[in-house]
């Protein structure tokens, strides 16, 4: 089993378009489906291949498209600190440039505060939203900074003990397959320049930066989409309390808890995470 055989059960596209200026990768499963088209976005310092567990099985009832957010991946490198409305931007021009009218967004970490931001911004665009482990709430600014000197470490050096610990720290149970993901990171990471662009995009770990972009009780009671919240029971996260919270502030959103996970649910419980996910978007 790798990466890209658990991919090779639909017809796909990786391909390159630009979108605000970004040259995007983006893997799309394109035609063949009646449903309504299906985003991913992934969190910081992420790649499409998150969701490697992920696109096959949605797919099965939805055209669906994953991407590398600006500054990651194989995605243009950011030379300037890139903010929450920046990646708003971006994905918009992304959906027009791939013809996608209206999408469900499927986001884990910073990727569903992007995608909160960005049903605020344009209710007409989507669909529902399927928010895993979201980012953009408040967090201390001592536990943001160690995360930020960690994963900077991580991209001045990638050492294959460094990007291990960072891709094991989201997960409950690293297996074969992780082992394969921390060889595409670590190969992302030895870019030149991927150190500047992981600086700029961890401005949002800056305390007066970070606290303009959070969300606040209004921009949840904001979000018309119907929302189902997604949080693990991991010891390395933050409480349930905290995603429940975030539930509720989102007018009749639900929440479920998925024990047997840390930050990454989609990936720790790849099978439940996708039924629950292709049920609620069916719904």
């Amino acid at each position: 089993m790798s990466l890209w055989s658990l991919l090779s059960t639909r017809p796909l596209s990786v391909r390159f378009v630009d979108a605000d200026g970004w040259r995007t990768r983006v893997v799309d499963t394109e035609a063949g489906t009646a449903g309504e088209a299906v985003v991913l976005l992934h969190g910081t310092s992420g790649h499409l291949e998150s969701f490697a567990r992920n696109i096959g099985p949605l797919a099965e009832r939805h055209r669906v498209v994953a991407y590398d957010l600006p500054g990651h991946g194989y995605t243009t490198l950011a030379t300037e600190p890139v903010e929450i409305a920046d990646y708003v931007r971006h994905l918009l021009a992304l959906l027009d440039s791939i013809g996608v009218q209206r999408a469900h967004l499927v986001a884990e970490s910073i990727g569903a505060w992007i995608a909160i931001r960005f049903a605020i911004a344009y209710p007409d665009r989507v669909g529902r939203l399927v928010l895993s482990m979201p980012g953009g709430l408040d967090t201390p600014h001592d536990v943001m900074e160690r995360i930020r000197v960690r994963m900077q470490a991580t991209a001045d050096d990638p050492t294959t003990e460094r990007v291990r610990a960072r891709v094991e720290f989201m997960l409950a149970e690293p297996d074969a397959l992780a082992a394969e993901l921390v060889e595409v990171r670590q190969e992302m990471y030895r870019q030149p320049g991927f150190p500047e662009s992981m600086r700029n995009f961890l401005c949002l770990h800056d305390p007066d930066l970070r606290e303009r972009n959070l969300l606040t009780p209004d921009d949840l009671a904001a979000v018309k989409a119907p929302t189902l919240v997604v949080w693990t029971t991991g010891t390395r996260v933050g409480a349930p309390e905290k995603g429940e919270a975030l539930a509720k502030g989102i007018a009749g959103a639900r929440f479920e808890l998925l024990d047997g996970a840390e930050h990454w649910p989609q990936w720790d419980r790849a099978d439940r995470f996708n039924e629950l996910t292709g049920e609620f978007l069916s719904a």
